[in-house]
């Protein structure tokens, strides 16, 4: 049974390689994603835009 390591190294460096290659597809959407963003004008998170930081006026 000397081959039986030999297939199971194989078949852990397929995974490894395949789970590589879903992050690398990944970051590479999220860098697509993030250079297809909306911005303002202003170049303000169109998310964040027009909040105040600090104390909020209380609600009634």
């Amino acid at each position: 049974m000397a081959t039986r390591p030999s297939f199971n190294k194989r078949q852990k460096e397929q995974a490894r390689q395949e789970k590589k290659k879903r992050k690398d597809e990944k970051r590479e959407q999220r860098d697509v994603e993030k250079a297809t963003r909306p911005t303002s004008a202003t170049g303000e998170d169109p998310d964040i835009a027009g909040i105040v930081p600090g104390p909020q006026p209380a609600v009634d």
